[in-house]
């Protein structure tokens, strides 16, 4: 899903920036945002593998914190939120535009527990302690899949069952590609042939073919979720339903969507999400007290949590700032004592060891993700440029991730070249990007640029003189004249996106690519980064950065389907070839025996396609940042490898 900003924290989601952006460069030694920051005047680099830092271990970092004074009861732990990014949607059933680690990861997963959660002891992989559901059991070649559940309660007092899984399965299946920004065309739910429940705590699959185990249970089953039944309703003049066997509104497709539109709706109501009758029925460890109009969340312990361990906090608190300034500011001057948990932006980095002073320990830990940006290949004007390799190429090589990471990240980030996520090593996967195959060069971009028919005016308006699809000319779509030319969209807020977003552009102009700036906070830039049509009102979009790419979730296995499957939700450029599924199709179909291989294979194509624009990832486990300030006070606290937040492990001491 997508992430925030240069603060997210696969979960991701604080971000603490100081100072304008040319006293960053400057405080960096970089050059300004109107040059390389990677080397002063010139206009290229020999871009092999960065010397960046690597995720480090520490405390709170692989193992819980335990501090020495005495364990207490009670007690607030407070948590800062990205700038201009708090919660805006409540239903775990996110659409594309909603679909992000502020509203999940940080918020609903600890209200909602999804039926499988992932990423505990910083690795990227199932914890079935955690999870609602155990190990599930492949049969029938892996063409049926059974899912024992635990004997979980939601708060209103009636079992969490198979039935609402099931529940959950039809509002999904009603219409996929809208519903749920998990969706890639033929997999979950419309792989499901039938499906059973043959008593209260056990869910049966039955699939269209063979899939992969591994698979399945990482990138299928993790997209599922248990829905109150109470839910199953289509306005809240209903009595709420309390009869598994009724016949309910999910029961048909229209039924289903009628659910949805009803559950979508109160979601986008924040102003009732404390008071509404619907989100107080929760089955994880928190429910909401609270919510202001500015964004503060309060949560408190779930009295009827099934789980273990039961929260021994009193109190979470999401703090919502408006800058990354006042964010910053908020840690220096209150300290642990208000924010316990704070993530500081990459080129705050050397100010660690002063904030450490104040009461903190400093936890620097990479998430399961990839910084990348999508550029729209639907888009009618722009589209046929993108759609071209040569571009795509052309334009990775303007992105100077080794300056960028020394002179707006404070070498607090590592190169990122494909979709798999460098760090935290996963077992699930071998691949390994050493090299980068477009190193920063604007020399190199000229001259794709000028190989396939364009002139290039550095400072000017590089255009298209070879029209045609044949060698040398400039493509499909694009006629002659035709410049390049487009809107840029990033988010607000956050001075190391502005730097580079500036840099960008500078170096896109030296090779007559004009790039128009402007930046929007982070719900309003995802919700314009949706896949569409050409042909639809919603694809005037060019290109939007949202500031931090994608964490795994709610597909943990980097297979590729769900980013650049034709017609996936999350494929938001709408990138695709038959090669490309191919090698996607390999990962999902192929025997466990050959999975890492056939990860691998997708992930060296990948790179070479670069459907994406991809920058350098930061560290920083809830968020892309430079390091997590944790109070030395906080016990219990660990970085999980997918950014999920588990407060009910955490306990304050004296």
């Amino acid at each position: 899903m997508r992430t925030e900003g240069r603060a997210l924290g696969r979960p991701l989601t604080i971000c603490l920036l100081v100072g304008a952006v040319a006293l960053l460069v400057a405080a960096c030694g970089g050059s300004s945002s109107t040059s390389s920051p990677s080397s002063k005047g010139s206009s290229s680099s020999s871009g092999g593998a960065s010397s960046t830092l690597a995720a480090r271990s520490g405390p709170g970092y692989t193992s819980p914190t335990a501090p020495s004074g005495a364990k207490l009861m009670g007690g607030t732990v407070s948590f800062t939120e990205q700038p201009q990014a708090p919660p805006n949607y409540i239903f775990p059933m996110t659409s594309a535009q909603v679909c992000s680690t502020t509203n999940l990861n940080q918020f609903s997963y600890m209200l909602y527990r999804p039926l499988y959660w992932y990423g505990n002891n910083y690795s990227p992989t199932v914890d079935y302690s955690y999870s609602v559901g155990n190990k599930p059991a492949f049969s029938d070649n892996d063409k049926t899949v059974t899912v024992p559940m635990k004997h979980w309660m939601w708060a209103n007092g009636t079992p969490v069952t198979s039935r609402d899984v099931e529940f959950y399965i039809h509002v999904y299946a009603a219409d996929p590609s809208a519903n749920y920004c998990g969706f890639v065309p033929g997999f979950m739910p419309q792989n499901i042939v039938s499906m059973a429940t043959p008593n209260e705590h056990t869910l049966v699959l039955h699939l269209n073919k063979s899939y992969d185990p591994e698979w399945f249970i990482y990138n299928e089953l993790s997209q599922l979720f248990p829905l109150p039944l109470a839910w199953d309703r289509t306005s809240l003049s209903q009595p709420a339903p309390t009869n598994p066997n009724a016949k309910l509104p999910d029961d048909t497709k229209a039924g289903a969507e009628a659910v949805y539109r009803f559950l979508d709706t109160q979601s986008r109501a924040v102003g009732s999400w404390a008071s509404s009758p619907i989100w107080k029925i929760v089955d994880g460890a928190f429910q909401l007290q609270s919510f202001t109009s500015s964004g503060q969340v309060t949560l408190v312990p779930n009295p009827k949590f099934s789980g273990s361990p039961k929260p021994t906090i009193s109190r979470f608190v999401e703090l919502p700032f408006t800058s990354d300034t006042a964010q910053f500011n908020e840690i220096r001057s209150g300290g642990p004592s208000a924010v316990t948990i704070g993530n500081l932006p990459a080129q705050d980095a050397p100010q660690v060891p002063s904030v450490v002073k104040e009461g903190y320990t400093d936890n620097k830990a990479s998430s399961y993700s990839a910084n990348y940006f999508p550029l729209n290949l639907h888009n009618p004007t722009m589209g046929p440029v993108f759609s071209q390799l040569y571009f795509r190429q052309a334009f990775q090589h303007l992105i100077d991730q080794d300056g960028w990471t020394r002179a707006f990240l404070d070498n607090t980030a590592v190169p990122t070249y494909s979709p798999i996520p460098a760090s935290p090593a996963s077992p699930l996967t071998a691949f390994t990007a050493s090299t980068n195959p477009y190193p920063f060069s604007t020399s190199a971009a000229a001259t794709l640029l000028k190989d396939n028919g364009w002139k290039v005016v550095p400072g000017g308006t590089t255009t298209c003189q070879k029209p045609g699809t044949g060698a040398g000319e400039c493509g499909a779509g694009i006629a002659k004249g035709h410049a390049i030319s487009f809107n840029l969209d990033y988010m607000a807020g956050v001075a190391a996106i502005q730097g580079e977003m500036n840099d960008l552009q500078a170096e896109a102009k030296k090779v007559g690519i004009s790039i128009n700036l402007t930046n929007h906070p982070f719900s309003d830039v995802i919700s314009k980064a949706i896949a569409c049509s050409p042909s639809a009102s919603d694809c005037g979009w060019t290109a939007q950065d949202w500031g931090a790419g994608w964490i795994y979730g709610p597909d943990y296995l980097p297979t590729g389907e769900e980013l650049y499957a034709q017609g996936a939700a999350a494929n938001y450029g709408s990138y695709t070839t038959p090669q490309a599924q191919a090698l996607i199709d390999k990962t999902v179909y192929g025997p466990l025996s050959g999975e890492k291989a056939a990860l691998t294979a997708y992930a060296s194509y990948i790179e070479k396609q670069v459907p994406d624009v991809f920058g350098p990832t930061s560290i920083g486990t809830y968020a892309g940042d430079g390091g997590t300030m944790v109070s030395s006070k906080l016990g219990g606290y660990a970085a999980n490898a997918m950014g999920l937040l588990n407060p009910e492990d955490w306990y304050l001491t004296k």
